[in-house]
C-alpha cells in the first residue's frame, strides 16, 4: 500500500515562484564614454532559467496533501480507459457494512466479482483508492431502462464489463461505470449518522476529484441509477442535497 505525498510538486513550484531578482551592482562609475559604449562580455548566467511552475498541478497536490489517502491499486479492479473526455459523474454509495475501508477492499478483491469502487471513505476520514481515476471501475451496475439516455451517457465498448450479470429488463442499460467515480462510504443504512471526520474528508476528496479534471462532475448516488437500491440512506439525504447545491455537506 501507498501513501501518497505532494511534497516534492509543492516544493518545486515554490522554488520556480521565488527566485532572485537581484542583479550585479556596478564596480564604479566608467569616465570614458567610448568605454562605457564597447559591449561587454557576457558571463555565465549566475541562475538557470526555471519554468513556470504548473499551478494546475501545484492545486491537486495541495488538495491531496490534506487527505488521509493511502493507494491499495487492484489490477482485477481495472476495466477499462476513462479520460477527462468520459467523465460526468461521481456517484456516492454505502457499502452497507462497517469495518475499515482497507478490510472493504480485501473483501471485494476476495469475492473475486470484480465490483469495485475507486475510494473508499471510513468513519474516521481515511481514505482507500484502489483504482486509478483514470480507469472504469465496476460500481455502479446495470441501472434502470433507459438512464443511459436520462444521464446522457452511451456505451461506448470502453468497459470490458468482465464479470457483470443481467438482472432483467427493467434494469437493461449499463453506461454510468464508462463515466464516472464510484466513493463508497462506511456506513449501514439506519445505523446513525454520519461521522463529521468522513464527511470533512468527503469535502476534501470531492474538491479533490474536480481538481484532477479541471471540472466539476455531477455528484448523484447509486439509487438514483437503479431504482430500489438502499444507498445512500435516508440519513445521507440532506448531505446529498448540499453536495449538489455547492459541493460540501454542510
Amino acid at each position: 500500500m501507498r501513501r501518497v505525498a505532494a511534497v516534492p510538486l509543492l516544493l518545486a513550484a515554490a522554488l520556480a515562484l521565488g527566485g532572485c531578482g537581484c542583479a550585479g551592482a556596478p564596480s564604479g562609475e566608467r569616465d570614458d564614454p567610448a568605454e562605457a559604449e564597447t559591449p561587454v562580455a557576457e558571463s555565465e548566467p549566475a541562475l538557470a532559467e526555471l519554468p513556470e511552475p504548473d499551478l494546475t498541478d501545484l492545486g491537486r497536490a495541495v488538495l491531496l496533501a490534506r487527505l488521509d489517502l493511502v493507494e491499495d491499486i487492484r489490477p482485477e479492479f481495472d476495466h477499462g480507459p476513462k479520460d477527462a473526455v468520459h467523465q460526468r459523474y461521481i456517484v456516492l454509495h454505502d457499502t452497507e457494512g462497517t469495518g475499515s475501508p482497507e478490510s472493504v477492499v480485501s473483501w471485494w478483491s476476495s469475492s473475486g466479482n470484480l465490483v469495485a469502487a475507486h475510494f473508499v471513505v471510513g468513519t474516521d476520514g481515511h481514505i482507500v483508492q484502489c483504482v486509478p481515476l483514470d480507469r472504469i471501475a465496476h460500481h455502479a451496475g446495470y441501472g434502470d431502462t433507459g438512464h443511459n439516455e436520462l444521464f446522457d451517457i452511451t456505451e461506448d465498448g470502453r468497459d470490458d464489463m468482465l464479470g457483470s450479470v443481467p438482472i432483467g429488463a427493467s434494469f437493461a442499460d449499463y453506461g454510468m461505470n464508462a463515466w464516472s467515480v464510484g466513493i463508497e462510504l462506511v456506513h449501514v443504512g439506519g445505523s446513525g449518522d454520519y461521522p463529521e471526520a468522513q464527511l470533512e474528508a468527503l469535502d476534501g476528496l470531492i474538491a479533490y476529484i474536480d481538481a484532477y479534471y479541471g471540472f466539476e462532475s455531477q455528484i448523484t448516488d447509486h439509487k438514483a441509477w437503479r431504482s430500489g437500491n438502499s444507498d445512500t440512506s435516508a440519513e445521507f439525504a440532506g448531505y446529498l442535497a448540499n453536495y449538489q447545491d455547492h459541493r460540501t455537506h454542510d
